[in-house]
């Protein structure tokens, strides 16, 4: 099991799931950087993706004047274990990056998954 795709490749993939989200909401994001990299943290092998920052929902007035950008990270060694085919990991793709774009506007795991992007 597993796909093997570059990393290069692997972040055109990042970069074609980003270009295919509606741009309005792309537009709403604020102060977002993406990344990839290869392997998360020891303690957690198989995450697929995290955002780290403030979300929007948990902003007050002062946020802005020194916060370093959000970060997106997507985890490449992961996605491409979990996946059989490569149209599978470029649509597992697609889901990270909707799931942790998600979590920028404060939508949680719990509600993701019920509506399907767990």
């Amino acid at each position: 099991m597993g796909v093997w795709m570059s990393r290069e490749e692997f972040e055109l993939a990042v970069a074609d799931a980003l270009d295919v989200m509606p741009a309005d909401l792309m537009a709403q994001l604020d102060n977002v950087v993406f990344f990839v990299e290869d392997e998360p943290a020891p303690q957690e092998p198989e995450l697929l993706g995290i955002y780290e920052g403030i979300a929007l929902t948990e902003r007050d007035g002062g946020w802005g004047m020194v916060n370093l950008p959000d970060r997106i990270t997507l985890f490449r060694g992961p996605l491409t274990r979990m996946c059989d085919s490569r149209d599978e990991l470029v649509e597992e793709i697609g889901v990270t990056v909707v799931h942790e774009i998600a979590h920028h506007f404060g939508i949680d795991d719990d509600r993701l998954h019920e509506v399907g992007w767990g």
